[in-house]
């Protein structure tokens, strides 16, 4: 038997940002060391061990961050954004890519200013929105690097539940995705 909840199985997933990137600590280190030596003079491993000790803890804080703030997890029952979990089962429908991105200064979707997901401000750098309608008339938008991907797994796992045979539920969404006004 089992204790707790059974580990769900993972539909997508992205960890926000990789460990190798710490790895430009000791390559920090290392190009100093080969200025040194080219330069002919006297190497000393003091600079280079300080550059390797602060440009890794650096990165390694930078790393850390965006593996907590910036990761994406869908599974069969929940959402997480960042530190902010919603249930599959608020999430009524998820609206098709929009026609302007935000920066192209053309009319947008309803959905493109509702709040994202997570505890950030908007949705984080290189990632793009995916506009959601929830449970109680609420509007937000996930977001992730491969947004596709992530539309293309949560959307059926929606439609599957929302939307029973035969059912006018996409019909009745009078409310989300026209452009904003």
């Amino acid at each position: 038997m089992t204790s707790g909840a059974a580990e769900e199985r993972r539909l997508f997933y992205e960890p926000g940002a990789s460990w190798w990137w710490v790895a430009l600590g000791p390559g920090a280190a290392a190009a100093m060391i080969l200025i040194e030596v080219w330069s002919g003079a006297a190497v000393s491993f003091v600079v280079p061990a300080i550059f390797l000790v602060l440009v890794s803890a650096f990165v390694a804080l930078q790393v850390k961050a965006a593996r907590i703030h910036v990761s994406v997890e869908l599974t069969e029952n929940a959402l997480r954004q960042g530190t902010e979990t919603i249930l599959v089962r608020e999430i009524l429908r998820v609206y098709p890519e929009p026609e302007h991105h935000e920066a192209s200064g053309k009319e947008l979707e309803r959905w493109q200013s509702a709040r994202a997901l997570g505890e950030l401000v908007g949705v984080p750098r290189h990632r793009v929105g995916i506009g959601l309608k929830l449970t109680g008339g609420r509007m937000a938008q996930a977001w992730a690097r491969n947004h596709r991907r992530l539309r293309d797994v949560l959307t059926p796992l929606v439609q599957e539940r929302v939307e029973p045979a035969g059912s006018d539920v996409a019909d009745d969404d009078r409310h989300g995705d026209g452009p904003a006004r």
